[in-house]
């Protein structure tokens, strides 16, 4: 699972602006001619690009407060903290432009839908909760959110994030209203949060078809009825113990029976083979991995007979030599796809914890120190933007001068 948390705890005054290169200009000037179309009116234009400069140039917390001492007599802190928390402007438009631009700027692979920890002190931030953290290994007391993020090889952006908010938090009518959460909302586990946050982003918003690949740990049994119905292409990474039918190891003539997907991938291990160019799973050092696929299926439930027919998936396995096989297991309705493909997929999960790292934290993803549902979601897209706008720029200087 990879679970997005934090690499280190950022407090104190701002430290000086690192230097603005021109391409950075261009591209947020750019960028943001497309993406804050929606907004009605220049001042909220204004104020969103001088939100970006502070989440772009700051280096430590990028709270409202430090944004404001950066800019100087340009904005009040008052005016700044209207514009993210009490203001009337939408941010989804604004999400849905972002991805629009960066399937044109980048090479868009997938969609990849990862869950986020956001550490916090104190009990009033919207839906902060005790939780586990896999990845720190221990209860914190945090919010917890998903990311939808548009990923390639080279490059992965975030365009799209929902807050996991639990029943006790919309139960209890003083937080609530101090939050100012929605009448609308919805009490949400984690994979309901991710799954309804991948529908919204790969099927609502009128986007090219593109695989969604998505990393909980262990799939739910929503979430694999939803992989089996194949509304969505889906790579999902399953436990263990989640039961599949074999149909590609089932002897002839016998009838298929009910396994854990680990002990599938047991009997498919003389299928395995090395994937030249994917890179090794996490804590397996440097090998070349190992992967194997076959054909499975759902087991039917209790009562629905022969018909109607399991639907066709596929279950790809991957681990190294000399370790423990399966290192990993996925399950995915992309059953066309060749092996490599799939590992392809699986393995933009890195692409974006890599980059959740190294620049969407430089740019304050985690940074709102705010209380309300509405102002968390506004830094949230603004910081997506920044981090868009570091990506872009990045690539820029990198691109070869012309001859001459």
């Amino acid at each position: 699972m990879i679970d997005l948390h934090p690499y280190d705890v950022r407090a104190g005054r701002p430290r000086p602006a690192p230097p603005v290169s021109a391409s950075r200009d261009t591209v947020l000037a750019e960028l943001t001619s497309e993406v804050f179309a929606s907004l009605p009116r220049s001042d909220q234009r204004r104020k969103g690009i001088q939100y970006l400069n502070g989440l772009l140039s700051i280096r430590g917390r990028k709270s409202i407060r430090n944004i404001a001492n950066l800019l100087g007599d340009d904005v009040s802190e008052q005016n700044l903290h209207h514009f993210i928390c009490d203001s009337t402007w939408d941010w989804m438009p604004i999400r849905r432009a972002l991805a629009e631009a960066v399937e044109t700027a980048l090479p868009t692979r997938a969609w990849v839908v990862a869950p986020m920890t956001i550490p916090k002190a104190g009990r009033n931030s919207v839906g902060v909760e005790r939780h586990y953290s896999p990845a720190l290994g221990q209860t914190l007391n945090a919010q917890r959110a998903i990311g939808v993020w548009a990923a390639s090889e080279s490059a992965s952006v975030p365009v799209n994030w929902r807050l996991q908010l639990s029943s006790s938090w919309l139960r209890d009518a003083p937080r609530r209203s101090q939050a100012a959460i929605p009448e609308g909302a919805s009490a949400e586990g984690l994979a309901e949060c991710a799954v309804e946050a991948a529908r919204q982003t790969a099927a609502g918003w009128g986007l090219r078809a593109r695989p969604t690949v998505l990393d909980l740990g262990e799939a739910p049994e929503p979430l694999l009825e939803l992989t089996a119905a194949g509304h969505l292409p889906l790579l999902v990474r399953v436990g263990p113990d989640t039961p599949l039918v074999a149909t590609d190891l089932a002897p002839a003539g016998r009838e298929q029976t009910t396994l854990t997907a680990h002990r599938i991938m047991g009997l498919a291990r003389t299928l395995r083979r090395p994937v030249p160019g994917a890179l090794p799973t996490p804590g397996a050092g440097e090998d070349t991995p190992l992967a194997a696929h076959v054909r499975v299926a759902l087991p039917r439930l209790p009562g629905q007979g022969k018909h109607p027919a399991p639907r066709p998936l596929v279950l790809l396995g991957m681990g190294t030599y000399g370790a423990p096989w399966p290192g990993e297991l996925w399950l995915s309705n992309l059953t066309a796809l060749p092996l490599e493909h799939l590992t392809r997929l699986r393995q933009l999960t890195h692409r974006v914890g890599e980059d959740c790292a190294g620049v969407a934290e430089r740019v304050g993803i985690r940074d709102f120190t705010g209380r309300s549902f509405q102002g968390w979601h506004r830094h949230v897209t603004l910081a997506s933007v920044a981090h868009a706008v570091a990506v872009l720029d990045g690539r820029t200087r990198q691109l070869p001068r012309a001859a001459g």
